[in-house]
């Protein structure tokens, strides 16, 4: 069987798109099914490339046993033909990807999708970004992701 393959993405790569990562890893090892998936994370930015995520998402996640292990990348044109989705966290990412993905060869094999088309408990169209916030903002954005992350899984298992 082949694997299915999910690429998350935001603009820097330290925050929303490792948070989700971290979460969908969770619950695809919590259900037995980790052996099925790739899971990676990219930015459409490289302001962060090779860094950890921020440290007050790691701090967030960490209260609620997610871990977040992955360094920050940027989205690549591989990343179109190695990735059945790509989950983009807000529509100005949505729009770069897609913008990137056109001038791409080869590049119509990933479903690109936003992760908040997913959502069940929560009426935000994208997922805020909470780099320049407060505390508060990351641990919404966990909310918000550990409920249209699982929603997405349902849709695609």
């Amino acid at each position: 069987m082949d694997k299915i393959s999910v690429l998350f993405v935001c603009l820097g790569n330290i925050c929303r798109s490792p948070a989700a990562e971290a979460i969908f890893l969770d619950l695809i090892n919590e259900k037995g099914i980790g052996n099925r998936f790739i899971v990676d994370s990219a930015g459409t930015g490289n302001w962060h490339v090779g860094k950890k995520s921020d440290s007050r998402m790691r701090f967030a996640a960490k209260k609620r046993q997610i871990n977040i292990t992955s360094n920050a990348r940027q989205i690549t044109e591989d990343d179109f033909r190695k990735f059945n989705y790509i989950v983009v966290m807000d529509n100005s990412n949505f729009n770069n990807v897609i913008n990137f993905r056109d001038r791409v060869k080869g590049s119509d094999f990933a479903e690109i999708v936003r992760i908040q088309d997913f959502a069940s408990l929560f009426t935000e169209s994208e997922v805020p970004d909470p780099y320049f916030g407060g505390d508060a903002g990351f641990d919404k954005v966990l909310d918000i992701l550990e409920d249209s992350v699982s929603c997405f899984l349902k849709n695609i298992i």
